[in-house]
């Protein structure tokens, strides 16, 4: 399946999504960093200071050199600017607001020798790192045919007889860090240090080199001071190179990650729980707790989602963990769930339900006092979905803006959404019994999604560039429409999908099916596809793929299975 763009592209558009993010990854493994990278660009400064308030623990600065073998030249030699320039206003700026002692800068992009290192440290860049010269110490010769499978020297390659041609070894590489070290101490003995951190914020070492300068015609009036003179000079000042903990405490930044704050607490109840923790050590057995929630409370389950993760991996965990909550839950709801881990909300849910959603399921519904008329309500945010593997998820209301962007797995059904509706999906399936805004299927390359037109005004709404749009025509689209309307009524209670299904010879006719070329073949929408099996759920209650046969009367015991 061709991807458009990559994945984070679509989520992010302001420095607070960025924080969510970054929150989001603190809760799922707190003793992981986050790192940041930012182009070499003009403004990279303020970028930079936000993305240090939004408490990333490393900025990898990215300069216009370097760049893998498979990527076009253009992006190879001309995207951004050197990373000399990028690093010295990054730097520059964090000092100068107090927050340079908050993260570690990592730079990169055509680093390559002992004497690059040097400049970079003395520019402010405490991390370096090699990426094309490093492949070519271990015999990459870059003739650019990574992605071909046919890399000459078997660098790239997963056929046996260029494998064999591989000339590298580990030692290889290690010679060549050697050789970058040696030259490291050669400079640092020039110039006096016996440290190498005593170089790192030093540009005061540095000078234009009249003789380089004066070589190239086009060069000889270049006045380089301009570009680095507002470095704030470290000399005396060498504060930011440690980190300061709670109590006043100095510790290497390299050793210290950000922990969320209160946002995560609610989290921390949850994990902590006692039921919980015997049900993940034992992995066997099941517990339901429930607890209240509110907007403050961030990333909820994502925590508990890393701790069975840890110790199950993504697939392992047999016990059941089912969570209830009550209130209105803050960003980024059921982030990262997995099988077994089954999340139900009574109340309603800002942006990013279910971002990064692995397996497991999300139901969210009105309190019972509501007093508001569920189809027509907003009850999730923006982005939901974002990114989702695996997994169902059911709202008995509309959602926002951006509804399973980048889906890749998760079997949706919710009661209408705003714009963008499926951007840029590559799997799953999606259910929509309201309206949706404009825009849908934007970007789609896999998946099939199911949208129900009341007042006929639904293919206005389409974007066609990639997507084709039919009725339901076949009998497995049919029945996997049908299933997903039945789940979701008795998962949440919903009026809008008791109502579709009491009349459902008439309703059916009212619904649209959008796929992309690459469905174009299958059961669902090929009415003289072969029926073998067909899903209409994204896991079962074992946590295996659930299928259902296609074209026979079901039997009372898959009955109950599509039911559970």
């Amino acid at each position: 399946v061709t991807l458009i763009s990559p994945p984070p592209h679509h989520d992010i558009y302001s420095i607070e999504d960025l924080a969510q993010l970054v929150h989001d990854l603190h809760a799922v493994n707190e003793k992981a960093g986050v790192s940041v990278k930012l182009v070499s660009s003009i403004g990279i400064g303020t970028v930079a200071c936000g993305v240090a308030k939004a408490d990333a623990d490393v900025i990898q600065i990215s300069g216009n050199d370097g760049g893998t073998g498979a990527s076009p030249l253009s992006s190879i030699k001309h995207a951004g600017c050197p990373w000399e320039l990028g690093l010295a206003e990054a730097h520059s700026a964090l000092y100068n607001n107090g927050l340079r002692d908050r993260v570690v800068i990592r730079v990169d992009g055509g680093i390559r020798t002992g004497r690059d290192v040097a400049i970079a440290a003395m520019l402010g860049a405490e991390e370096y790192g090699f990426g094309t010269i490093a492949m070519i110490a271990e015999g990459c010769v870059m003739a650019r045919v990574c992605h071909l499978n046919t890399c000459p020297v078997g660098v790239t390659s997963q056929k046996e007889e260029l494998r064999k041609k591989f000339p590298g070894t580990p030692e290889h590489v290690v010679n060549f860090f050697q050789f970058v070290a040696e030259e490291i101490r050669q400079l640092m003995a020039h110039l006096g240090y016996t440290k190498f951190e005593d170089l790192i914020g030093r540009a005061d070492l540095l000078m234009e080199s009249k003789a380089q300068i004066a070589r190239v015609s086009k060069t000889s009036n270049v006045d380089l001071g301009q570009y680095f003179s507002g470095v704030p000079n470290t000399a005396d000042d060498r504060s930011f190179l440690r980190a300061t903990l709670e109590g006043g405490q100095q510790v290497m930044k390299e050793e210290m990650v950000h922990v969320n704050g209160f946002s995560s607490d609610l989290d921390r109840e949850l994990s902590n729980h006692p039921d919980v923790k015997k049900v993940i050590a034992e992995n066997d057995g099941e517990t339901i707790v429930s607890f209240p929630i509110k907007n403050t409370d961030r990333s909820t389950c994502a925590m508990l989602a890393g701790d069975i993760a840890r110790a199950h991996g993504n697939k392992g965990f047999e016990g059941k963990v089912m969570v209830e909550m009550t209130g209105s839950a803050g960003q980024s709801f059921g982030s990262f769930v997995l099988p077994g881990l089954y999340v139900r909300l009574n109340g309603e849910a800002n942006d990013y339900v279910g971002k990064g959603m692995h397996g497991g399921e999300i139901v969210v519904v009105p309190q019972n006092d509501a007093g508001f008329v569920a189809a027509d309500s907003s009850i999730v945010g923006n982005a939901c979905l974002y990114g989702a593997t695996g997994g169902d998820f059911h709202a008995n209301g509309r959602a926002g803006e951006r509804f399973g962007v980048r889906n890749s797995g998760a079997f949706a059904v919710a009661e209408g959404a705003g714009d963008h509706c499926c951007e840029y999906m590559t799997g799953g399936v999606v259910v929509m019994l309201g309206s949706v805004g404009r825009n849908v299927g934007a970007g789609m390359t896999g998946g099939i999604g199911y949208f129900y037109d009341q007042n006929d005004t639904f293919q206005d709404m389409v974007n066609g560039e990639i997507v084709k749009v039919q009725r339901v025509v076949t009998e497995a689209g049919e029945l996997q429409l049908k299933m997903m309307i039945e789940r979701h009524w008795q998962l949440t209670g919903s009026e809008r999908a008791d109502e579709i299904l009491n009349d459902w010879e008439e309703e059916k006719g009212k619904f649209w099916q959008v796929y992309p070329p690459s469905e174009a073949l299958t059961p669902v929408v090929a009415a003289d596809a072969e029926i073998v099996d067909l899903r209409v759920s994204a896991s079962a209650p074992d946590g295996e793929m659930c299928f259902l046969p296609v074209g026979t009367n079901m039997t009372p015991e898959q009955a109950q299975r599509c039911a559970d």
